[in-house]
């Protein structure tokens, strides 16, 4: 047996249908490579049709997994080993092979109603596709796990179920892996039907063991361990890790975390997580919509919880009446917008950034609110305090802005220890102060309110929709008073930017190029300035996570390069913005609207051609 090939990075792209569990395998190799100690990085690519018909291209379900000798900052542009359970997936997938790439096929399925639903015109999608020169692994995995399976208590359904573990043994042995922590994993998870547990595990041994013994590829690889900082490390995907920094927020805030939900793709997976934490006090409340999703939430916070409600750009629409309530009742809230494509419906299960014109403006009336944006899957545990911290400290809603690439998405992260988090203090009264209560009596250092709970006694005050008395809280439509209030909102939100980190820039302080991204983007714009910046260009990047209120030192930055080139995935919002605040710079613009985030590729050559003028 010839010795594997040591690489520093590699790319697995897992297909098939919604049933073959490609998710389930993809998420199970990125469990087995952090494990080992690699750095990971994933993209699910879900389809958008829940009940596409099998076979088709509709149908095609997608996970990729890159993992690399080092930290990984994205999931990569094109895949070095491509698992198709069906033609459709094959002729999906097959623009993001590498040249010369392993394709592992299930040929079971590569018949002729098969290539028909795909659409293939031919019966040989391999040079129909243009890669028949490529490592073609035309594995029967369907009758093999059959096969495998035979002698098991299971009736065929179940059977078949197992095949993706056939192609993960597959995967296994093409990247030189272990399958203990599969195995272990199987066994918990089945552990109350044992035979289908041990069918998983037979059927992944025998999809290790066929590769084994065929030859079927000429070479395998071996990626050595990430040398990360020192401590301990797991998987974290983004919609959990917002989920955990919520709750972390609420404990270092010392009150109860309510999270009040409409289920929305792909913000789902916050309050499904968060309603696992009954042990630590989370209450969650899936709402009957969205509307109702966030005025428990208000309540909630009236109530003296931190209050969160989580949804995508359809949710915030109908959430923006309420927004407004909390933003003139000035109570703490956070408004999770894990952004996907529009307008309406639009994409359910891809990614995009054109929410952000609608989480600061999105609203009638002068109704500013703090808007953050988290950067990458583990980034949205820290957003997640942060917003929590701001939203509490302050008393006024935050819109933490994700998306559905980083949401979905997974990476290793080190896992924090509490004591390194910051305190946090909302303002609660105990007891009425000297003189009687004002409830819009607000401090000097952060022009924030008071929190009042329900049942306080002396503590009694009017809460509403309704224009508030500048100290008294109550009802007024006098025009002066109007004009403080509205004035005073938008000075709370601007002193925000006295609480937050000065903008960095990762590179050169001052160059030729200055790239400019902000949330989900960061993994791909540092990966494409940095490879530009090993071959000597100058060119630096600054990646945005607080909105609203910009870092003080933005137009410093920009001030010191000669070109700005603001990168979304939007037709320009984030540039517009900049526009808006500094318009003493000229602003590139480099955007992409296809649901699918950027390439690395992509980017460089646009920073090249920047760069050549």
């Amino acid at each position: 047996m010839k010795q594997p090939i040591e690489r520093d990075t590699v790319v697995i792209r897992f297909s098939g249908d919604s049933g073959d569990g490609m998710q389930m395998t993809g998420t199970l190799f990125t469990d087995t490579s952090a494990m080992i100690g690699n750095g990971v990085s994933t993209f699910p690519d879900y389809p958008a049709e829940i009940r596409a018909p099998q076979g088709t291209i509709a149908g095609v379900s997608g996970f990729q997994v890159r993992f690399g000798d080092r930290k990984i900052n994205t999931p990569g542009d094109y895949c070095d080993t491509l698992v198709a359970m069906n033609p459709a997936a094959l002729k999906a997938n097959a623009k993001w092979l590498k040249k010369g790439a392993t394709v592992v096929c299930d040929v079971d399925t590569f018949n002729d109603r098969g290539l028909d639903r795909a659409g293939f015109k031919t019966a040989d999608p391999f040079a129909e596709l243009d890669i028949a020169d490529y490592n073609i692994i035309a594995a029967p995995i369907t009758s093999m796990t059959k096969e495998t399976l035979k002698e098991m208590p299971l009736d065929n359904k179940n059977v078949v179920k197992c095949k993706n573990m056939f192609a993960l043994g597959i995967c296994y042995y093409l990247s030189d892996m272990p399958l203990d922590h599969t195995i272990d994993y199987c066994r918990k998870k089945f552990n109350k039907t044992p035979d289908q547990a041990e069918a998983n595990i037979m059927a992944l041994r025998a999809g290790f063991n066929y590769t084994s013994n065929t030859h079927a590829t000429a070479n395998t690889y071996h990626v050595a361990p990430a040398k990360l900082p020192p401590g301990r490390y797991r998987t974290i995907g983004g919609n959990e890790a917002t989920a955990w920094g919520f709750i972390a927020a609420a404990e270092k805030a010392g009150r109860p975390l309510f999270c009040g939900s409409y289920p929305i793709t792909p913000a789902t997976g916050i309050l499904e997580e968060l309603a696992k934490r009954k042990d630590l006090g989370v209450k969650t409340l899936q709402a009957e919509d969205e509307i109702a999703g966030i005025c428990t939430a208000i309540g909630a916070a009236y109530t003296g919880s931190f209050a969160v409600t989580t949804t995508s750009g359809p949710g915030l629409a109908l959430k923006s009446e309420a927004i407004g309530l909390a933003v003139m009742a000035e109570l703490p809230l956070v408004i999770v917008d894990v952004q996907r494509g529009g307008p309406s419906t639009g994409l359910p299960t891809k990614t995009e950034q054109s929410d952000l014109m609608q989480a600061l403006w999105g609203r009638n009336g002068e109704c500013p609110v703090v808007v953050i944006a988290a950067g990458t899957p583990s980034d949205c545990f820290d957003y997640a305090f942060t917003a929590g911290k701001i939203a509490m400290e302050h008393m006024t809603p935050v819109v933490l802005l994700t998306d559905g690439f980083i949401a979905n998405g997974s990476e290793a992260w080190k896992i924090p220890a509490m004591k390194d988090y910051p305190p946090i203090h909302p303002p609660i009264l105990s007891s009425a102060p000297e003189g009687g209560y004002l409830p819009y009596k607000r401090d000097e250092e952060r022009l924030a309110r008071t929190w009042a709970l329900p049942g306080t006694p002396g503590l009694e005050h009017r809460i509403g929709g309704l224009e508030k008395d500048f100290l008294k809280g109550s009802a007024s439509h006098d025009p002066a008073n109007h004009q403080k209030m509205v004035d005073i909102r938008a000075a709370k939100v601007k002193r925000v930017e006295e609480f937050i980190p000065e903008q960095t820039v990762i590179g050169a302080s001052e160059g030729d190029l200055l790239v400019v991204g902000w949330g989900g983007t960061r993994g791909h714009l540092l990966s494409a300035v940095e490879a530009l910046q090993a071959e000597g260009k100058s060119v630096s990047l600054s990646h945005f996570n607080y909105i609203n209120p910009l870092p003080k030192n933005t137009a410093r930055i920009f001030g010191k390069f000669k070109k700005i080139v603001v990168c979304e995935l939007n037709l320009g919002q984030f540039a517009n913005y900049l526009r808006m605040n500094f318009p003493e710079f000229d602003y590139l613009q480099c955007n992409k609207v296809e649901g699918q985030p950027f390439t690395v590729a992509e980017l460089a050559e646009k920073f090249e051609k920047i760069l050549s003028k």
